[in-house]
């Protein structure tokens, strides 16, 4: 039986062979000490929200985990270094890019680490996949649905299993 909390990450990646660079990702998150489960949406490709450069590629996972919050945040850029993240500008194209989104009920407000993630409800690349996890979320701001349903300007496309990058 499973006795850590909830936790959701929001993964992205728009250079190299995103999709290739996901599903490691995943992997490795999955094989990481204090993951107990781990489960993935489907990949969606999206245009970059409030940046320029290539299309992203992104999911969401749900986490069971032991591990503390901070201790999670570490895990998570640990794998954004190992797949050569480089952090030049904000919002600059990127190889990996993890994000805590929700851990539990938890709300965090700190210096390195804010929970739940402070834009996740206004991006449609959060919440699409966000839902194919968690279909009857709701967030402090409403519910995940109708939250995603007024994102009308940001397109997100569902890839086919056989077709993700």
């Amino acid at each position: 039986m499973t006795r850590g909390a909830t936790a959701y990450i929001g993964l992205g990646a728009n250079l190299g062979d995103a999709g290739a660079t996901l599903r490691l990702a995943l992997g490795e998150l999955a094989a990481s000490a204090g993951i107990e489960e781990c489960a993935a949406s489907p990949f969606y490709r999206t245009a970059p929200v409030d940046a320029g450069g290539p299309d992203y590629v992104n999911a969401v996972a749900r986490l069971r985990t032991t591990l503390a919050p901070e201790a999670l945040l570490d895990l998570l850029q640990a794998l954004e270094q190992r797949h050569g993240r480089e952090r030049l500008y904000h919002n600059a194209p990127r190889t990996l890019d993890l994000d805590l989104l929700l851990y539990g009920d938890q709300v965090l407000q700190g210096a390195r680490l804010t929970v739940p993630h402070p834009r996740m409800h206004e991006r449609a690349f959060v919440l699409r996949p966000l839902l194919d996890l968690a279909p009857d979320l709701s967030l402090a701001q409403g519910r995940a649905a109708d939250l995603l349903a007024a994102l009308t300007g940001q397109a997100v496309e569902r890839l086919p299993v056989a077709r993700r990058p």
